[in-house]
């Protein structure tokens, strides 16, 4: 699925790549293969601040509208700004340049709650 040593998923198919209080987000390759072919993603603005299961966002597919997820709580650090030119990164490499956003972990006690790889496995039935 990855090999990024600390991704854990959510049950709405983002993932989360923490290290430390720093954490990159995306949708699973799941996720970008149910929607389809991604045409525009619409990304919050840095330093908004969102609680866990907030919508941060949106992926719009040929066929469907997606909503993003905040798997934890945090605040905005950084966009992936190449996916608004070229949104069909997240189709192409979504645990890698298709990457979203890239947050500051305000209650870092929720990425427990998050599953891991076996897990997530399990929901998606692989």
């Amino acid at each position: 699925m990855s090999d990024k040593k600390n991704l854990l998923f959510t049950k709405e198919h983002e993932w989360l790549d923490f290290d430390g209080d720093e954490a990159q987000i995306g949708i699973t390759d799941f996720a970008q293969g149910e929607l389809g072919d991604i045409i525009f993603v619409e990304l919050p603005e840095v330093g908004d601040t969102f609680s866990k299961d907030d919508v941060f966002g949106t992926i719009e597919a040929v066929k469907t509208v997606a909503d993003l997820y905040m798997p934890v709580s945090g605040e905005i650090l950084e966009l992936n700004n190449v996916i608004e030119d070229s949104p069909e990164l997240i189709n192409t490499s979504p645990h890698d340049s298709g990457w979203i956003i890239k947050i500051k972990i305000t209650e870092k006690s929720e990425v427990d709650t998050l599953l891991n790889e076996n897990q997530y496995k399990e929901l998606i039935n692989v």
